[in-house]
């Protein structure tokens, strides 16, 4: 068989690609009460904190709570923009006592993932047109690895994976990242190891999720930080009351400002790389 014949008997395909914002960044988990979202919410804080411009988006409207754990009664919310009423940049309210702007989803609602696909493309584009004006976007997205989690992942420069140390937390996490491995978004995943009982703990975790992505995927997703276990959380959530306004100087609050400068520095490199192609 001549060359040109194997050229034609084998076209060359091209790597997936996607529409992404160098603001973006991601929080996924495989699963649901791994503390995603007061993850979300305090890192937005310390971003804030920084001195960066941070806007916070419930990505998961079904069972939206990052207005709900801080206190917040929105009176416009991403339903508002699913349904056609307002546009992105009209639903987003700021929380003064962070620093740092929210757009609210709603629980209860039908979720995302049962869009039709246009709608959530033309949801997805209007996030990118916003996140141009922020240092930082951070989109807490819904547990699990439905297609409006594995799209607005895509989106992101870079998605940071919530896991703790239970087995089945674990598993999950694997499975988010073989299907982000599949659709080509796997170098684009970080993990934060979330309610560690110690760091030595956390480190544990850490490898054992590490090890099962090595072995059976070739992939070593990097650590981003871990947050070791501390009581103030659920008091702080319990109050409705941001940790790092509540409870500043304990273990969990220190370990998220630690998380959010290295996020920081990652997403700044991974604009700069894009950048230089």
């Amino acid at each position: 068989m001549s060359s040109e014949a194997t050229t034609k008997a084998k076209p060359q395909t091209k790597a997936p690609t996607f529409r992404r914002s160098p603001n973006l960044l991601a929080v996924a988990s495989g699963k649901g009460g791994v503390g995603k979202t007061w993850f979300s919410v305090t890192l937005a804080h310390a971003l804030a904190l920084m001195g960066k411009k941070v806007l916070l988006f419930d990505g998961d409207l079904g069972l939206a709570n990052v207005d709900v754990q801080l206190g917040l009664m929105p009176k416009r919310d991403l339903n508002d923009v699913i349904r056609g009423r307002l546009g992105i940049d009209k639903v987003i309210q700021h929380y003064d006592e962070g620093g740092f702007d929210i757009i609210a989803g709603r629980s209860g609602q039908a979720s995302l993932s049962s869009l039709p696909s246009q709608r959530l493309a033309h949801l997805r584009d209007q996030l990118i047109e916003v996140s141009a004006e922020y240092d930082i976007v951070i989109a807490d997205l819904g547990a699990g690895v439905d297609r409006t989690v594995r799209m607005l992942s895509a989106t992101a420069m870079r998605t940071i994976l919530i896991t703790t140390d239970e087995p089945t937390s674990l598993t999950d996490a694997y499975a988010f990242i073989k299907l982000g491995n599949a659709a080509g978004m796997s170098k684009n995943i970080s993990i934060v190891v979330n309610q560690a009982p110690t760091e030595m703990e956390g480190e544990k975790t850490y490898k054992t999720l590490l090890k099962a992505c090595s072995n059976f995927l070739r992939l070593k997703p990097p650590l981003a930080g871990m947050v070791r276990h501390d009581p103030k959380v659920k008091e702080t959530i319990r109050h409705q009351t941001p940790i790092l306004i509540r409870s500043p100087n304990t273990q969990a609050a220190s370990d998220v400002e630690a998380i959010a400068r290295h996020v920081w520095k990652s997403m700044a490199d991974a604009r700069k790389a894009s950048a230089n192609g």
